[in-house]
Order: structure tokens, then sequence, then C-alpha cells
């Protein structure tokens, strides 16, 4: 794909959707963090379910803390690994606490070096929370990322790297969303709603011919 088709492709993605944001339900940096670390390997659609009931008793490092891991694991068995992210989110919670004064940081270091704190969560945190041009890869953006011909790769690190080097600084700070709101909603996995994309004009892929 090409400069001018990138670019192309990003007009016609803002002029769809100029003020795109995350589907994950959150009113604070914390409840975005918990809420991401928590998506891992999930739907937003089971986290948002989830957190729905946790948020309103606790909604902080200090008050998830004080509820315990047991009584987390219960606020999350709709989820995914919800064991395993509850003992995530509970050492997370207390180094909060230990190390940044209960407040989430804002340097990468800091954010992958929390308990089930990943590249793709902390860049989620770092763009939508911060306002960093940061692309955080999920299946979404790395299947629409190899399809389109945008930025292909082998891992989500190189298809992040392709991506910052490749879309316009002036898409950057909404690229995240525009990219995985169209792998989950058009450039679907099994079969993608070629017929209804609006940026098949610049995408290199081809659809399988449907034998008759």
């Amino acid at each position: 794909m090409q400069p001018p088709q990138i670019r192309q492709m990003f007009e016609t993605l803002r002029a769809a959707n100029p003020q795109p944001s995350s589907e994950l339900e959150y009113s604070s940096v914390f409840e975005l963090l918990a809420a991401v670390l928590l998506s891992a390997q999930a739907t937003d659609v089971s986290v948002n379910k989830a957190t729905r009931r946790l948020f309103p008793l606790a909604n902080t490092p200090a008050k998830i803390l004080a509820l315990g891991e047991e009584a987390l694991a219960r606020h999350l068995r709709t989820i995914g690994l919800y064991r395993t992210k509850s003992k995530n989110l509970i050492a997370t919670c207390r180094i909060l606490l230990e190390q940044h004064g209960g407040q989430v940081p804002r340097s990468r270091e800091a954010l992958e070096a929390l308990p089930g704190v990943g590249r793709k969560t902390a860049n989620v945190v770092l763009n939508v929370a911060f306002g960093e041009p940061t692309c955080a890869v999920d299946t979404h953006i790395f299947r629409v990322g190899n399809r389109t011909g945008l930025a292909p790769g082998k891992t989500p690190l190189t298809v992040e790297e392709l991506l910052m080097a490749r879309i316009p600084q002036e898409f950057l700070a909404d690229a995240h969303h525009w990219l995985i709101l169209h792998g989950r909603y058009i450039c679907q996995a099994r079969k993608p709603l070629c017929a209804q994309c609006a940026i098949a004009a610049q995408c290199g892929y081809e659809p399988k011919a449907i034998p008759h």
C-alpha cells in the first residue's frame, strides 16, 4: 500500500467516525487500565458486563485491594482466565499504591512492569488516557494490517512498527480505534464484509470467489 492510498484510507475512516472511542466502559484512568487488563482474550462486551458489577463497589487500587482476590474473582467470573486476571489486578493495585501513590504511571516502562500489563495494554493506556500516538496491535489490528497490506508482519511488534512508520502523523492519535473497529465489524476474521467496506478501494485483499 502506497502513501497516497494510506492517506485516503484514513481520511475515509476519519470522515465516517470523526471522534472514535474505546468500547470499554470506564470513567477514570485506573478503570481504563483495569478494563484493558481484563480484556485480554475476552470481548469488550464480557468485560463491560463484569465491570458494571465491580466498579460501583471498587474502582480504585485501594478499594480493589480491600475487596480481596477471592471476592474480586467472583465479580470477574464471566470473563475468560478470570482467576489469573484477578491475581494480576490485585498485584497491580498493590504496586500502584506502593510505588506510584495510587496513580497510573504515564511511562511505558512503568506500565509494562505491572502484572498482566503487556505492550498492547500499555499502548492502549498511553493512547486513550494520555493522548500518546501509539497503536496497540490486538488480533483485529493484526488482521487488518496484514489483510489490507497496510502493515504486513508476522508478529504484533512488526505490525505495530510498520503502522507507526506508515500512518501519517495527523491520524496516529485515533488510528488504533479506527482499525480495531474496522476489524471488529467489517474486516472480520472468517468472512470479511468487503461489499460494505468503505476502504475497499485502498485494500490489497482479494476475496475468494464463491463457487456456484
